[in-house]
């Protein structure tokens, strides 16, 4: 029996909690996917057989799937739990270039990208799947991809000082409010660039993630509402894009230890 929870959907990617509760030892009948995929084990382990070739699949162990890829898959030792990254051709195109297939598919979890995988799931609860998990998404999927894909792709790093220009728009987007600035994938398509070069150009010129950044401004504009005296905590977490109010709330008391409210009373004794 299998189940799969989509944990955070996007136009260019779904991140589910598959469970699989199935115990034999013979292979499963051939199954073909469309998407490509990046699947790690969070517990269990199981067998998965492409293109002729088995490959034991655990938690030191992952596997990328292309699409039109004809698998089989085995549960000799019983179920198992993982995470499954579906990504479009295009969200792919743009980490691996033109490789449609790559060259292996099992690849080694070592402790970094063990720490990846358990930072994704993390983003995943924090409702900021637009860029805090989009970013934890990047990483991941460039580090699965360089691993599992042979030649020259678009992950290669850009020669210091290139991306300035980048950062600036950037920057000026978000400061802005553009409509395109409200996710990661958007705003990189307003700039002409990748998700994967805008999110890696941010701690390379300026020491943040492009996710930090935004966050530093929207706390300064919810500073601003609050010391002018704003009284509806929906209104303003509505407005500056958070989720809801509690999103708002446990955001502002992360990076400033207090409440919205405590500021706003704060604030106001400061005038």
């Amino acid at each position: 029996m299998l189940t799969a929870i989509s944990v955070a959907s996007r136009p260019d990617f779904n991140i589910s909690a598959v469970t699989c509760r199935s115990d034999h030892d013979r292979w499963s009948a051939p199954e073909v996917r469309a998407d490509y995929r990046v699947v790690l084990v969070r517990r269990g382990r199981f067998r998965r057989k492409a293109a002729g070739t088995p490959a034991d699949i655990d938690a030191t162990l992952a596997y990328v799937g292309a699409p039109g890829e004809e698998e089989s898959f085995a549960h000799p030792t019983g179920g198992d739990v993982c995470t499954s990254i579906s990504v479009t051709p295009k969200l792919w195109r743009s980490l691996a270039g033109d490789t449609e297939v790559p060259a292996v598919q099992a690849f080694y979890i070592d402790p970094r990208l063990d720490l990846a995988h358990r930072r994704l799931l993390t983003a995943a609860c924090s409702k900021d799947v637009d860029y805090a998990l989009t970013e934890e998404l990047l990483t991941l999927l460039s580090t699965a991809i360089g691993r599992t894909v042979t030649g020259p792709t678009p992950l290669a790093p850009t020669s210091s000082g290139r991306d300035r220009p980048l950062i600036a728009a950037a920057r000026e987007a978000i400061t802005e409010a553009h409509p395109a600035s409200d996710t990661l994938f958007s705003l990189a398509k307003l700039l002409g660039v990748s998700p994967y070069r805008l999110s890696r150009a941010f701690p390379r010129e300026l020491g943040v993630t492009v996710t930090q950044y935004r966050q530093r401004v929207r706390i300064g504009k919810a500073l601003d509402r609050l010391e002018a005296g704003e009284h509806s905590l929906s209104t303003l977490a509505a407005d500056l894009g958070y989720a809801d109010q509690a999103h708002l709330a446990r955001t502002m008391r992360q990076h400033l230890g207090r409440t919205p409210t405590a500021l706003r009373r704060l604030l106001s004794t400061a005038r």
